[in-house]
């Protein structure tokens, strides 16, 4: 079964080429419409970077340029060309499964009670929980 893959129309890529930075130091730059259709096609599937498929290069070039184009700021514009909107809202939401809790949040600083319970002193039977 083959992956469907995303590229760029004509018309995506000349309202997006104007906006890619220019004349910068460093190694040539590998096929820009390639490595930014395989962006796209990451960020419409939600797979992992490694799942990338290979007629867009090495995973590795296609996640590169996208983390430093980010910092840079670059995509929002990119964005902005292709939709319109730049994806940016004023109100964002946290997953709570991955926030963690300080160790003393559970009880855990202090160790274990000593203290024995009303129940063990007044001469009842033990329960299952201190």
């Amino acid at each position: 079964m083959a992956k469907q893959v995303y590229w760029l129309s004509d018309a995506e890529w000349r309202r997006i080429e104007p906006l890619l930075p220019r004349g910068r130091k460093g190694a040539h730059r590998v096929d820009d419409r390639r490595v930014i259709s395989g962006i796209m096609h990451m960020l419409k599937s939600g797979s992992r970077w490694r799942d990338c498929p290979e007629v867009y290069g090495p995973y590795t070039t296609v996640y590169n340029r996208f983390n430093r184009w980010s910092r840079q700021g670059i995509w929002t514009g990119i964005f902005y060309a292709l939709t319109g909107s730049t994806g940016m809202y004023g109100s964002i939401s946290v997953d709570s499964t991955y926030i963690k809790a300080h160790r003393s949040a559970a009880g855990a600083k202090g160790g274990p009670s000593t203290m024995q319970s009303v129940a063990r002193g007044a001469g009842k039977p033990p329960k299952s929980t201190r």
